[in-house]
Parts: structure tokens; C-alpha cells; sequence
């Protein structure tokens, strides 16, 4: 549970900057500059050892000479006194420090110096802050008043982020740069968000996620709160796949970890603040698509040709219209003009501008699309001709009654960048971009938006039992948990091999304490007899020597496809589940779906069918479809399984076969937490 934030870092009663400066090329000049801006609304106090006049106020030596104790002391000292300015400040009274300094000595020492007093900081190594509400601004450079919160491990990128806002017409309702959150982190300062009046919208830049299950749980309170989340990160490192023990993890990236939290958190990643920010533009104008149905409209077969591939790229649909609906369409365009979708006008635009309000309205309501995005001329008319510029701006505003009477998006690619006709789409809650791409981007986001508006995590109730050792425990565990495998036997000796007799040959013959059975020829398949069983088993124990060995019948079903499903506890983000191609090539495909743990039937079965093989469980060639309930099933059990067991730090079944008869787990793998440090190597493709 989250601590609130003292009112002190939106708007305290008073502040002082220590290091403030009348050098414009030294943070504690723009420090002081902002920090002056709301002396109308605080107590500004600037601090410097050569004291004097800073910026037109008289300085102090240090914090000792205030009047009394500031609420906020903004520390921008060389890093050998930041400890000296902050003890000297608790020393005050005050309670809560924004340290700019970088490279400060022994940053656990002041972190419990500051939990020493009930004191909190945000930094060191911070850009600043920045509050439009309250007029408080303590960063370096300028900001432009607006309803986007930023909220950045990196102060440079945020300050990006905030630039290229501006430029579109965004401006920041809050401003936080973490830096390296020795005591206020990341999830504490979104938290404060949620109950924020100025803030709509909400950009996060991370490089770490310590902590990753607080921060899911609060970008899922920002969601619920209508405050869309937008996250930008940077690749983490690959070096924790390199140390994998099972399948799951070595065919798992961090970012695919990353987005299945932002998917549970209804929080949506981007790649690049440009990005960022025209997906802000999208959503803080147009309403959230209720489907991925795209109509592509333009006045130029190529262009809308492009968009339709752009929208297809991005994972839109641009089906196909309805015969009836092609006729409406036909009824307003030129002979000849395509209106299965794309939507080509042919001309009809330049006849009367009006036609593309007219075509746009009985797409918004045809109900076979869920947006519209038109690409082209529109936006330039009025720009090229001014004599037809009213009349152009009289479309626009057409199109603006009609986005608000079919509460659907309209998104808009003009070859203008800022014509008069440009701006007042905006205006009109009509998103307009520079480059198809763009627009095919930000409507591609927003689908996800609904596609994946976020989920509760209910973990199941907690079972404290350690996994045990080896493949028979693994079978005996997913027995447990309701999941199917074929019949088999423990052999320990040559006697064993008996009660073997009863199983249905073919069998397997595993040895059954390995990890990965096959680099060491711990596998033979397809033993015919009990005959054959027992010169495989001497064979075999000649080589390995005494162990638990498991014979089991194999799985001989025609048309079975070879799936994976894994869990394991991820470092941040805690537990995780994976479903996806498997057999001894998956490596090779490196198709999976990731979620965190544990999932229900519908959202196991959404992670099946984004797969790229889902079409091969569909039936493929005449091959019968598969039982993909009883897939769905396992990865619904093997999710609550991570979930509730702590002891349990790698859970793999690979492979799963899968028919229309059901699914069966043909081999299996169990990681204990306590040993998940200890790596071995591995091949691909065990059994």
C-alpha cells in the first residue's frame, strides 16, 4: 500500500533553493528563476554561500540564517554537501528535499538519514519539478500549461517529451523527473496522480521496474480513474534470458514482460516520445475506437491504397463493405470509383467539398466500421485557394457534427501541416496528421486501449508446500492441478521394468532427473516392446547411472500440434504466464504470448489467438481444428500455479500436444525458487 506524498512537492508553503544563482549557465539560476515565479502564492528563500543579491532577492549564507523552516528545500550543492545541506535542514524542521545534485557519496547513508527523520526526497539526480496548478516550478527551462502529467526516470527525456508537446499543442499539468529515486519512486509519484483535477492524461518513462506489481496496480487505479497511461521505456537487458533454465524464459523478453503489465494495467507502451505524443493528441481529442474495423477514405487511389497497407501493418482491419453499403456509397461518387474500402472519391471531392462529409457520416453509422481515416488533399483547399478556404472550414465543422453524433473517431491524414482547415479539425475533436503513419499509429494505440482495458489480478489463495525434485514430481504436481499426461512408471532398478508391462507401447524412457534430457541422450522415443524397454533402460543407466527414471506411453495421435505453456516469477512484475509454439523448434519460432499471472479462460484464450500459429490449432489443410478450450485450460491452471506458490520459480510443460480430442502435457519441467540461481545448461526441444 502506498504512503500519499506530503502536499510539499505540489505546493508547499515555502521553498528554498540552496546553489541558487544569477549565472543563466548554472542550474540554480533556473532553479531560483522558477522557484520566484510563485512567490505571489509562497515564501521564496534562496540560499548561497556568498550570499548577496540573487536575481534581484537578497540571498542567504545557508539554511541556518532562514527565518524559519522551509517546507521544500530544493538542494543544487556539489555532491560532497548535499549531505551537510540536507541534515542541516532536517535539522529545521523540514520534511521533504528535491535534490538536483548528481554523484552524491554513499546515497544509502542519506536515504537513512531521511528515514531517520519521516523525511522524504525525490532524487537525487533529478531534473526537477513542475506543478501548472499551484505555480510551482523548480526545473530547468520553460513549460506550457496543459493536462498532461510526465512523470520520467530520465529529467532530459521528459523535458523532450514536454518540448514536443508544446509544439502539438499539449501542454503539462505536472512534471516530475525521478532521478534515482533513493527515497520517492516512480509508482508513489503516479499514485499521486489519480485524485489530480488538472490531470487528463499521463506519460511515464522508465529504465527500471523495481517494484513492477505496485506500479501495475497503480497505472490500473490511473486507468480506472480515466487517465490513460502511456509508457516509454528502453529495452532491458537480455542477459537474464542468456541464464534461462527453461523455454519460458529464454524465449521471453523484458518488454514482452513490460507489456503485459501495461496490457493488465490498461496502460498502453510506445516506442519514441514522438510517438508518445501524437498518441496523447489522439486521446485527448478523439474517443477510443470500440474495435479495429478501419474505413480508409481518400481523393487518390494511391494514397488510400497505402493507407489501407499502413492500417494492415498495424494490426487494423479494413474489410470489406456490404454490397448495400457500396451502393450508398456509389450513389455519391463518380462512375467507376472504388467503394468496397479503401474508399477511392475520384474526384467527387474537388466537385463539392461536402462529399466527404457525406461519405464520413454514412460510415460513422453503417456499423461495419468502427473509425474513418481519410488521406489526402483535405486541409489543403482553402490553404492553395483562399478564395474556398469558408467553405472548406464549413466541412470541417460538418465533420465535427458528425464525430460527435456517432461518438466514433475520425482521424484525418492532410497534406497540410497547419492550415486554417488543419487547426479547426483539431478543434473539432478531430485528430490530424503530417504522415499517414502517423495517424494509422495513433488509431492503432487507441484500438488497444479497447482491446485491453485492464484486469483485476486475483491471486489465488496461497499454498506454502516446496516443489519437489525431478520429472515424476512434476507429473504429480500438474496432476494436481488437473492437467493431463500419459500414463507411466517410476523404474529405479531392473525389476521395475515389470510393471511396465501394463502400459500401452509405444513408450518413452526419460531420465527422469534431468533438466534437459536431451543434450545428455536422456530421451529415447518410440520403444516398440518390453524387450526393446529394457535394453534401452541398460543402455541408458550404463551411460547415467542410478536415478529415477520414468517410462510412459507415447502419445501417438494423429494431427497433433506441439504448443508450450510456462510460467515463471519475473524479477519486477512478479508472476508471469506463457503460451506458445513448442516442440523441439521453439526457440527456432520464438512465437509466445505473455501475461501476468494468473489469467482466466478468456484471457488465456486471447493470448492463444494472437499467436501466429493459430491458425495451425484452426485446422490447417483439412486437418481437423484442436481442442483449444483444453489448451486454454492448462495455461489457466500452470498461471495459478505460479501464482500461488512461491516456492515454485520456473513451471514449463513443452510440449503440450494438442488434438481435437484434447490436450495432453508429454514432458515437464518444475524450477524450485531456492535453487533458480543455479544454472545449467540446456538444448532445445527436452522431452
Amino acid at each position: 500500500m502506498l504512503v500519499s506524498l506530503p502536499d510539499s512537492f505540489r505546493d508547499p508553503a515555502s521553498v528554498a533553493v540552496v546553489g541558487a544563482s544569477d549565472d543563466p549557465a548554472k542550474w540554480g539560476y533556473w532553479l531560483a528563476r522558477g522557484a520566484l515565479t510563485g512567490k505571489e502564492r509562497r515564501r521564496v528563500h534562496l540560499v548561497n554561500r556568498s550570499a548577496g543579491t540573487i536575481q534581484g532577492v537578497p540571498a542567504y549564507h545557508s539554511i541556518g540564517e532562514l527565518p524559519g523552516a522551509p517546507e521544500l528545500v530544493v538542494v543544487c550543492v556539489p555532491p560532497a554537501f548535499v549531505h551537510e545541506v540536507v541534515a542541516e535542514s532536517l535539522a529545521r524542521g523540514t520534511r521533504a528535499f528535491l535534490t538536483i545534485t548528481a554523484g552524491i557519496p554513499d546515497p544509502d547513508a542519506l536515504a537513512a538519514l531521511l528515514a531517520e527523520y519521516g523525511a522524504r526526497m525525490v532524487g537525487p539526480n533529478s531534473l526537477g519539478l513542475y506543478d501548472s496548478t499551484t505555480a510551482l516550478q523548480l526545473a530547468w527551462g520553460h513549460f506550457t500549461p496543459g493536462n498532461l502529467a510526465i512523470i520520467s526516470q530520465s529529467g532530459q527525456l521528459g523535458s523532450e517529451i514536454a518540448n514536443l508537446a508544446a509544439r502539438a499543442g499539449i501542454g503539462v499539468s505536472r512534471f516530475v523527473s525521478v532521478g534515482n529515486q533513493v527515497d520517492v519512486n516512480a509508482a508513489e509519484l503516479l499514485d499521486d496522480l489519480i485524485e489530480d483535477p488538472g490531470t487528463q492524461l499521463v506519460a511515464v518513462y522508465l529504465e527500471s521496474f523495481a517494484e513492477g506489481s505496485q506500479l501495475v496496480r497503480t497505472l490500473r487505479s490511473l486507468t480506472r480513474a480515466g487517465k490513460p497511461a502511456l509508457v516509454l521505456t528502453t529495452g532491458a537487458s537480455e542477459g537474464s534470458k542468456r541464464l534461462a533454465r527453461s523455454h519460458t524464459g529464454s524465449l521471453t523478453s523484458a518488454l514482452d514482460t513490460v507489456d503485459a503489465a501495461c496490457r493488465a494495467a490498461g496502460a498502453l507502451r510506445v516506442s519514441t516520445p514522438t510517438e508518445l505524443v501524437n498518441l496523447a493528441r489522439m486521446l485527448t481529442r478523439a474517443p477510443v475506437p470500440a474495435g479495429r474495423r478501419v474505413a480508409v477514405v481518400s481523393d487518390s487511389g494511391g494514397q488510400g491504397g497505402i493507407g489501407a497497407d499502413a492500417a494492415a501493418a498495424r494490426g487494423l482491419d479494413t474489410p470489406a463493405f456490404s454490397t448495400e453499403l457500396q451502393a450508398r456509397l456509389a450513389a455519391l461518387l463518380p462512375a467507376g470509383a472504388s467503394v468496397s474500402n479503401p474508399v477511392d472519391l475520384a474526384g467527387a471531392g474537388e466537385a463539392d467539398l461536402l462529399a466527404y462529409a457525406d461519405l464520413c457520416d454514412i460510415l460513422l453509422g453503417s456499423g461495419e466500421v468502427d473509425a474513418v481515416v481519410l488521406s489526402g488533399y483535405l486541409g489543403c483547399y482553402g490553404e492553395d485557394n483562399p478564395a474556398i478556404e469558408a467553405a472548406e472550414l464549413a466541412v470541417v465543422d460538418r465533420l465535427g457534427e458528425i464525430v460527435g453524433a456517432h461518438h466514433a473517431p475520425l482521424v484525418v491524414h492532410s497534406m497540410s501541416a497547419d492550415s486554417a482547415a488543419v487547426g479547426r479539425m483539431w478543434e473539432h475533436q478531430i485528430p490530424a496528421f503530417t504522415g499517414i503513419e502517423f495517424a494509422m499509429d495513433a488509431l492503432a494505440a487507441a484500438a488497444r486501449l479497447h482491446d485491453f482495458p485492464g484486469r483485476d489480478l486475483k491471486a489465488p489463495a496461497t499454498d506454502s508446500r516446496e516443489p519437489r525434485a525431478g520429472y515424476w514430481a512434476a507429473r504429480d504436481l500438474l496432476g494436481e492441478l488437473g492437467v493431463s499426461m500419459p500414463a507411466g512408471r517410476v523404474v529405479r532398478e531392473h525389476a521395475d521394468l515389470t510393471g511396465c508391462e501394463d502400459l500401452t507401447f509405444p513408450v518413452v524412457l526419460k531420465a527422469g532427473w534431468l533438466e534437459h534430457k536431451s543434450e545428455h541422450r536422456g530421451v529415447v522415443l518410440g520403444i516398440e516392446s518390453p524387450a526393446a524397454l529394457a535394453a534401452a533402460y541398460h543402455e541408458m543407466h550404463d551411460r547415467l547411472g542410478d536415478g529415477e527414471y520414468v517410462v510412459e506411453e507415447q502419445d501417438t495421435r494423429a494431427d497433433s500440434i506441439e504448443m508450450l505453456v510456462g510460467a515463471r516469477r519475473d524479477r519486477d512484475f512478479g508472476p508471469v504466464v506463457v503460451v506458445g509454439a513448442g516442440g523441439t523448434r521453439a526457440e527456432l519460432h520464438r512465437d509466445v504470448c505473455v501475461e501476468l499471472a494468473p489469467v482466466d479462460h478468456d484471457t488465456a484464450r486471447g493470448m492463444i489467438d494472437r499467436l501466429r500459429c493459430r491458425p495451425l490449432l484452426a485446422g490447417w489443410r483439412g486437418a481437423p481444428p484442436v481442442d483449444v478450450d483444453a489448451l486454454a485450460a492448462i495455461v489457466v491452471a500452470v498461471s495459478e500455479a505460479i501464482a500461488s506458490r512461491a516456492g515454485i520459480a520456473d513451471l514449463e510443460l513443452n510440449p503440450v500436444r494438442v488434438t481435437s480430442g484434447g490436450a495432453l502435457a508429454v514432458d515437464a519441467l518444475v524450477v524450485a525458487a531456492e535453487s533458480a540461481h543455479k544454472i545449467r545448461p540446456k538444448t532445445e526441444g527436452d522431452h
